[in-house]
């Protein structure tokens, strides 16, 4: 079953982290996120996932951490 994505997400792991202070205004991941909206994902990939299973990660989250990996140049380890 395909997973959804809440809106933001505050905090991570730490009561006292909040994301929204920790990242520049001007960081350009704020841009895109701006700018693009990931929600066309799940149009594209709503017929891939089946309605019985275990709950997916959420495409949207998916592709964004896709383009972490470009962006900041990440290699896998294999």
């Amino acid at each position: 079953m395909m997973g959804f994505q809440s809106d933001t997400q505050q905090k991570l792991f730490y009561t006292c982290l909040n994301l929204e202070k920790r990242i520049r205004k001007d960081h350009i991941l704020r841009d895109i996120a701006k700018h693009i909206d990931f929600d066309f994902v799940y149009k594209q990939v709503e017929d891939k996932y089946g309605s019985k299973g275990n709950v997916s990660v959420p495409p949207p989250v998916i592709l964004k951490m896709m383009l972490l990996l470009i962006f900041y140049n990440i290699k896998n380890g294999f």
